[in-house]
């Protein structure tokens, strides 16, 4: 009973991360601020999902659920690189960042 209410309690969770992860990819103004939605809100949404489903098929079946670890370690390796990559590559190329963000003057060309 307990582990049906946690379960419920994570999917809202992470269901309203991604939501806000998304809404920000599609709001925020300019590349560099539109990267935060995917890299930070959604990645921890989708931990609250994968820990959810970790404790859903732990109570319904026999023994312990490896998959979801084995997936949120993947994730929470790529996602990082994944956006560091793209940052790289914005800078190389120097796309316009809006106006007034904080840290424009410090971006050097490598």
């Amino acid at each position: 009973m307990i582990s049906e209410w946690l379960v419920a309690v994570l999917l809202l969770i992470g269901g309203a991360f991604i939501l806000i992860g998304s809404i920000g990819l599609v709001k925020m103004p300019d590349f560099f601020m539109r990267l935060h939605g995917p890299t930070k809100a959604t990645t921890l949404g989708m931990a609250s999902l994968l820990i959810a489903a970790m404790i859903y098929f732990t109570h319904s079946q026999q023994g312990f659920s490896v998959k979801e670890i084995l997936i949120s370690i993947f994730l929470l390796i790529t996602a990082p690189i994944s956006g560091y990559i793209m940052i790289k590559a914005a800078i190389h190329h120097k796309l316009a960042a809006k106006k007034g963000t904080k840290g424009l003057d410090n971006i050097e060309d490598d």
